[in-house]
């Protein structure tokens, strides 16, 4: 098997030609825990580097994380039980390569974010405190501030960068891969809101794109995640010609504030940790549901948990579950869980004195771009780093607290690989972009966008079936071809940041649908209700999706169950 470079789909957003440019080396679009790893290591080995980020420098995905990060750093712990916990967290589609690199790697890694300035909470006697979360059998997650460790990474990154004087672009929403004739990566286009050194649409040449661009959780009605998660990173790379692989496992949180029914957007969080603690999930009667559903109770990966909580919720006809910490104490909620009290008050409920009502909601992208052990996509040039990329790590259901953990060491590796090609081969400057002839995408309307997350949320959420697939699909594709026929402009979008946004919402989300439509049976996060067993036999590998240049999305499933294939590790961009 050979693979190829992709020379993109023909396709692009529908944006004004760039009337600004800058040049560097290497280009990293995103500033969470991905992205301001990898700028950082790539300018200290001398790499002209420049961050890209929608909003500012700490306003991503990583700041929001409550419960931390995973690392084999405990007394008795070890990488190989880290790896067995990740394993079956997977539900059998994990790539070990990527995982056992994952965990040996991680430990220092963590050591060398600690050195960058990140402060973690301790134990009396000086070591870093460890706590559990679902799916560990270990004590093994590192945290901040009782629940504010992503606050702590990103804070101690961007004072980092800050420090190290890289050149940032702030408030920039990334647009789309330039490309040169011979469909090397040259940069990217992009707009930036708002005044700056920059204002509107411009490019940055470069020969190495690093995308660190987040997730996709807008797509839905209800997530944890903040306004810029948009999936623009898949999107672009999909607009590109590059493969993206199991974005059908999308893990819905179990813990998350239940606000009521009708709320939407971004969901307070109950982190993992609380449960870790010791809280225990009940019913409206105070019935512990989770005990002899799993050995670890309340403590079992996120998916098992999840599907618990929905199949309660349908036996008793309710909307929600309730997380009982009561026996914390004030102390302990003040101390160890101020991030969350506080967020619990704000919405009026007294986590101290009464149960806190939770349910699920879209949470993180186990899948993404596709990409080997260094981060290579199959378009040359360009590398994919933390939740936008698929590398193989998370298989069919993400362990709590490896996201974190995935952005450091696959950022470093990124950076090294980077640095390793200049220093054996060089690095070109980006060759001139071409564009040629390709036509626009029809944009989509700002006012679609909740027509899409109300879609998805009933067709491609928690609970999926052919037949709820298939609705979405029609109606997805109802969306697309209103705008795609509407002469007077009524239907489909203006260029702009809301519209370019909603349309990528759009792209991921049908490629969410058509791989959770092609995948019949249930495994980790993606649960069929018409298919409700693992199927090894069938799915016991992975959905690869790549658009063509008419637009049509293509399926495939990978030989064998290894992830990547061994094509694609050999594959040099």
């Amino acid at each position: 098997m050979t693979t190829h470079p992709a020379k993109g789909t023909g396709i692009r957003l529908d944006a004004p030609a760039p009337g600004w440019a800058i040049t560097a080396d290497v280009v990293v679009v995103g500033s969470g825990v991905a992205g301001l790893t990898t700028a950082l290591r790539c300018a200290a080995a001398g790499l002209t580097t420049v961050v890209v980020t929608k909003a500012r420098l700490d306003d991503g995905s990583t700041r929001w994380a409550q419960g931390g990060i995973a690392a084999a750093l405990g007394e008795g712990d070890t990488p190989e039980q880290h790896l067995d916990d990740t394993l079956v967290a997977g539900a059998g589609l994990c790539d070990e390569e990527a995982v056992r690199a994952l965990v040996t790697e991680g430990p220092g890694a963590v050591r060398r974010l600690i050195a960058t300035g990140a402060r973690f909470d301790t134990s009396a006697g000086g070591d870093i405190a460890l706590t559990r979360e679902g799916g560990h059998h270990r004590r093994r997650i590192a945290h901040a501030g009782g629940d504010a460790t992503g606050a702590e990474i990103s804070r101690a990154l961007v004072d980092a960068v800050r420090d190290a004087g890289l050149r940032t672009v702030e408030n920039a929403l990334v647009l789309d891969l330039l490309t040169d004739a011979d469909g090397r990566t040259a940069g990217v286009s992009l707009h930036v809101m708002g005044e700056g050194r920059h204002d509107g649409v411009g490019a940055v040449h470069a020969p190495a794109v690093v995308l660190a661009t987040g997730g996709m959780g807008q797509i839905f009605s209800a997530t944890t995640n903040p306004a810029v998660s948009t999936g623009d990173g898949v999107a672009l790379a999909l607009r590109a010609g590059a493969e993206v692989s199991d974005l059908e496992f999308v893990q819905f949180h179990p813990t998350v504030l239940f606000l009521g029914a009708e709320s939407e957007g971004q969901q307070p969080l109950v982190s993992e940790a609380v449960r870790g603690e010791g809280a225990h999930l009940v019913d409206a009667s105070g019935e512990r549901f989770m005990l002899g559903q799993h050995e670890l109770a309340e403590l079992a990966p996120r998916d098992i948990v999840a599907k618990a909580i929905m199949r309660r919720m349908r036996e008793q006809g309710a909307d929600h579950m309730y997380l009982d910490a009561r026996h914390f104490g004030a102390e302990m909620w003040e101390h160890r869980f101020p991030t969350i009290l506080a967020a619990c008050r704000a919405h009026g409920i007294d986590p101290v004195t009464e149960p806190v009502p939770v349910s699920p909601a879209a949470h993180y992208a186990s899948g993404g771009v596709r990409t080997d052990l260094h981060g290579r996509t199959t378009v040359p040039g360009l590398w994919a780093c933390g939740e936008v990329a698929c590398t193989g790590v998370h298989g069919a259901n993400r362990l709590a607290s490896n996201s974190l953990l995935e952005g450091l060491v696959f950022a470093e590796r990124i950076a090294d690989d980077i640095a390793e090609r200049i220093a054996a081969h060089g690095l070109a400057p980006a060759a001139a972009p071409v564009t040629g002839d390709r036509p626009p995408l029809p944009l989509i309307a700002p006012e679609a966008r909740a027509d899409i997350q109300r879609i998805m949320s009933h067709g491609a959420g928690v609970l999926r079936s052919a037949d709820s697939l298939r609705q979405a699909a029609h109606a997805l594709e109802a969306v697309h071809r209103a705008a795609a026929e509407d002469d007077g402009r009524a239907k489909a979008g203006l260029p702009g940041v809301d519209s370019w946004e909603t349309t990528n919402l759009l792209a991921v989300a049908q490629v969410l649908t058509a791989a959770a439509l092609e995948r019949e049976e249930t495994r980790g996060c993606h649960w069929r209700e018409d298919h409700p067993d693992r199927d090894d036999t069938a799915f016991h590998r992975h959905l690869v999706v790549r658009a063509v240049p008419d637009r049509t999305l293509v399926v495939t499933r990978t030989d064998g169950t290894a992830f990547p294939p061994t094509a694609l590790r050999e594959h040099q961009p």
